[in-house]
């Protein structure tokens, strides 16, 4: 079955179909009353990927695989992460329909866009204890009432918001997310983030609630931290003590900062995949900002990323196997198919999946759900629950980076967008890191947490290698034609002295500050 994507007046399919099964037909239905053709089934290859296929865009004008449907006509969204128009298969899927699914992301270079995503950590400025779920349903409430937000529910509970393209949603200990519509220009992106601040901090300063810009909750632990109302996130709670010792630090005391990007064909998502790969580790450097653990300094410049190394080895880390020459959609589905699934959304509740693969699911085998089937949908769902350093949905996430102050909102899009939107700088990054051994890069990703751009490498350290990154991403985006660099000032101080914001942080924990912690939430306040 060839599966199409809609990207602008263009779309990608698989250029070298070929006939598969016999006399069998495949529909694919849109609850929400969104119209989809039925289509002869074919079986795909995967050695070419065509992006600009005009014919066939005529011919199957789609909006199905989950695509985002018409909703400002409605106030109240139901919660159906992460799309809204379930896809219905009448016939079971095949591994060919999920690697179609990835493959359907290819956009042409007009149609590139990018799309950033923030968390942040709400706290009451009088004791600076995060906010309580009730506190978080009133921000909410207000930025729906005062700014024309669409309410998602879950059950009763508001769970976030929708305008347009963009979403706020919440994670597990109420950490406030924005995930940005996708966007041309950094200029647009770094508009959205503004306009975005100006508006929680509207509602939540009257509240008495302050927002910090930092990647792990610095003066906290764990019993201190509420609990998110989502059916989701109660499962993994339950899941994650199993598979790590950091799971749950994971989900109720970070912050990150991260952008997806499109690619045009699996070549090049190939490409960016590799080269964001090789350089997760400079960004985790660049971007450090989580020294301080329970109002002590805790040995790490990143304990955001230190955490990701004992969370769930099933589904973290560098993935090595992106770096082999059979890699492309099929090799990633095939990984993603036996990662470990956590959950099934049915019927407006989620159902505990948890020890079993979607490979499981797919021979109709999950003891949750017996002789159920899945859908696109539950695929969607299940590559948001893999957590590597780059993730590959219908666009590539680049996840390595901490929270931090909204300068730096800005600077990590800029910092990727000028590295993998270049042919030049692209190029110039795979030239750079092809020798790299799977020893060097996993070495980099272990030691970077604790000593960041002073990490040694080869004859040098790490800094000497973001100096070089940090002029191609500049070169990059200046190759752009926006005006964009400038959004590049902020890191380029960090790479200029060698010295995280991490290290800034600390100096001012043992000097200004006086060893105490709550200073910072003064600093980093948005």
């Amino acid at each position: 079955m060839a599966l199409v994507s809609k990207a602008g007046s263009s779309y990608c399919i698989r250029s070298d179909i070929t006939r598969g099964r016999t006399g069998k037909n495949v529909a694919f239905g849109v609850v929400n009353n969104v119209e989809a053709p039925t289509m002869k089934e074919k079986s795909v290859g995967f050695s070419s990927l065509s992006c600009n296929n005009e014919k066939i865009a005529r011919k199957f004008p789609l909006e199905t695989l989950g695509f985002r449907g018409k909703r400002r006509n409605s106030v109240i969204v139901a919660a159906s992460p992460p799309t809204e128009d379930a896809v219905v298969a009448t016939e079971p899927l095949r591994k060919e329909d999920l690697v179609g699914y990835l493959a359907s992301g290819c956009k042409p270079k007009e149609n590139w866009r990018i799309g950033t995503e923030h968390e942040k950590f709400g706290f009451e400025i009088k004791t600076l204890r995060p906010m309580k779920y009730e506190q978080i349903a009133e921000l909410l409430n207000g930025i729906s009432e005062r700014f024309d937000w669409d309410k998602v529910m879950e059950g009763d509970k508001i769970i976030g918001l929708k305008q347009g393209k963009q979403s706020i949603s919440l994670e597990p200990g109420g950490q406030f997310e924005l995930s940005g519509a996708p966007v041309e220009t950094l200029h647009q992106t770094c508009a959205e983030v503004n306009s975005h601040l100006y508006q929680v901090k509207a509602v939540a300063e009257e509240m008495g609630i302050g927002f910090l810009g930092i990647g792990f909750q610095p003066k906290l632990g764990i019993k201190d931290i509420p609990v998110m109302p989502k059916g989701r996130y109660e499962i993994m709670r339950n899941y994650m003590p199993k598979v790590g010792s950091l799971g749950l630090d994971m989900m109720f005391r970070t912050c990150t900062v991260q952008v997806n990007l499109d690619f045009c064909s699996e070549a090049d998502m190939i490409r960016k995949f590799r080269a964001g790969l090789a350089l997760q580790p400079i960004a985790t450097a660049l971007f450090a900002n989580s020294p301080f653990t329970e109002g002590k300094p805790n040995g790490y410049l990143s304990m955001r990323s230190q955490i990701w190394t004992d969370t769930d080895k099933d589904r973290t880390g560098m993935l090595p196997f992106v770096f082999d020459d059979s890699f492309g959609f099929e090799q990633y589905v095939d990984y993603a198919l036996d990662v470990p699934m956590y959950f099934v959304y049915r019927k407006k509740k989620y159902i505990d999946c948890t020890g079993m693969t979607f490979r499981d699911f797919m021979a109709g085998n999950l003891p949750c759900i017996p002789g159920e089937l899945p859908n696109l949908n539950d695929w969607e769902n299940h590559l948001t629950t893999i957590f590597p350093e780059v993730r590959l949905k219908r666009y590539l996430e680049m996840r390595g980076a901490d929270g931090g102050p909204w300068r730096r909102l800005c600077a990590l899009p800029a910092f990727w967008v000028g590295l993998l939107y270049d042919e030049v700088s692209l190029q110039s990054i795979l030239d750079m890191t092809a020798d790299w051994t799977p020893e060097e890069r996993q070495m980099l990703r272990n030691k970077v947490p604790k000593t960041g751009l002073k990490t040694p490498f080869r004859d040098g350290l790490l800094w000497h290698v973001a100096e070089d990154v940090l002029k191609l991403a500049k070169d990059g985006l200046e190759r752009r034609g926006f005006k964009e660099s400038g959004f590049l000032n902020e890191v380029a101080e960090v790479v200029r002295t060698g010295v995280t914001p991490a290290e800034k942080l600390l100096e001012l924990y043992h000097g200004k500050w006086g060893r105490s912690v709550e200073p910072v939430f003064e600093e980093l306040l948005y």
